[in-house]
């Protein structure tokens, strides 16, 4: 796998896509390696690179690798390539986009947010504006107003995944302006936000893999998107001949693809992770609508009593 800037130490999903090839090597004996991206430029190397490994599958992580497996795809059309957080919209025969309904579990912990706050103000850290990170935007303001349309979102986006700096300048700012709980979906910029919860004695929520240890008294929970999970159902199907490129795969609620953390029985009350879990099922049942980008929040708004 060839990681996005992040970094293969990202403590979000670069992490949790090396985890799952860990995974896959402990147990389904596949070799696995990866090469690690420290700037946009290596993207296309680090790809070269693993090719030139004779590797039966390459992943890119993350949708800012889009365009360099679509050209490393192009180059070797032998390769297969998978790539995280990213459908084209003609996938090419060797390649196989990987999306997760992050929407989903931003508005469970949205509800967790609006049902915990005690100022009535709480606040969202985007990394950088996108598709992908529209479905933790909108997903985790919708749920706030489904748990209290009264209580103010703050909005902010650090423009990075990787400035540590700029990410808990706008948590500590967040935080003085009345926010007592923050969901960041930043990457390695959101490392900030959580810096800022624990010098501020705030509520964090992290993002895409449980953050709680990086700090236990303050992350009441997180919106898990299951990158290990996906990554090692892809990789048994590789393993059993059934995978074939040229398809996007989603992962849900439905199937476990993205969920709360586990850690949230800790600062959360029982009484509203018991709330939560009938909002999940209605979301999979279908009786609530999760809105993924602004179009859609403006139209599930007006719906809301």
């Amino acid at each position: 796998m060839v990681t996005d800037v992040g970094g293969v130490n990202d403590q979000s999903f670069n992490q949790s896509a090396w985890e799952g090839l860990l995974r896959v090597e402990e147990e389904l004996g596949i070799k696995v390696g990866y090469a690690e991206s420290q700037q946009e430029a290596d993207y296309a190397p680090n790809l070269e690179q693993l090719y030139d490994y004779d590797n039966d599958l390459i992943w890119g992580i993350g949708f800012m690798m889009a365009d360099a497996i679509l050209d490393a795809a192009e180059t070797n059309p032998d390769q297969l390539y998978a790539i995280i957080d990213n459908a084209y919209e003609n996938t090419p025969e060797n390649v196989i986009g990987v999306l997760f309904k992050a929407e989903e579990a931003s508005f469970l912990v949205g509800y967790i947010a609006g049902r915990m706050s005690k100022t009535g103000t709480v606040g969202f850290v985007g990394g950088i504006r996108g598709v992908i990170i529209d479905g933790f935007d909108y997903g985790y303001t919708a749920g706030v107003a489904y748990a209290n349309k009264d209580v103010e979102v703050l909005n902010q986006y650090a423009d990075s995944f990787s400035d540590q700096a700029k990410g808990k300048a706008i948590a500590t700012q967040m935080y003085q302006n009345g926010a007592d709980v923050i969901f960041h979906a930043a990457g390695g910029a959101g490392i900030g936000v959580i810096e800022a919860a624990k010098e501020n004695d705030k509520y964090v929520i992290g993002v895409d893999r449980d953050q709680s240890d990086l700090a236990p008294d303050h992350m009441i929970t997180s919106a898990m998107k299951r990158v290990d999970n996906a990554m090692f159902n892809i990789a048994v199907d590789l393993q059993n001949g059934n995978l074939k490129g040229g398809q996007t795969i989603t992962y849900g609620l439905a199937d476990n693809g993205v969920d709360i953390a586990p850690s949230s029985d800790k600062h959360v009350p029982q009484k509203i992770l018991d709330e939560v879990e009938i909002i999940k099922q209605d979301i999979i049942d279908g009786k609530i609508f999760v809105p993924y980008n602004k179009e859609t929040y403006e139209k599930y708004i007006s719906t809301l009593n």
